[in-house]
């Protein structure tokens, strides 16, 4: 019985770190009295639902459209 109360008596800890993931105030950019948005809207899915951006293509989440951006 020694044992279990030493095993609940310790701490949990969490060993993982939060990835500094996109939040909505990053998808906008705020000049004078509008915001304006920062990346293309899916053309299938319409107004609303935002492309993801890659280092080499642009994502829907919804319908999963891509668009690959050319190489230079």
């Amino acid at each position: 019985m020694a044992e279990k109360d030493k095993k609940s008596a310790r701490k949990h800890t969490a060993k993982t770190t939060k990835k500094a993931g996109n939040r909505m105030a990053d998808l906008y950019v705020i000049s004078g009295n509008r915001a304006e948005k920062k990346n293309k809207y899916c053309p299938k899915c319409g107004p609303g639902t935002f492309l993801g951006a890659h280092k080499d293509r642009v994502v829907c989440g919804t319908c999963h459209y891509v668009e690959f951006t050319k190489k230079n």
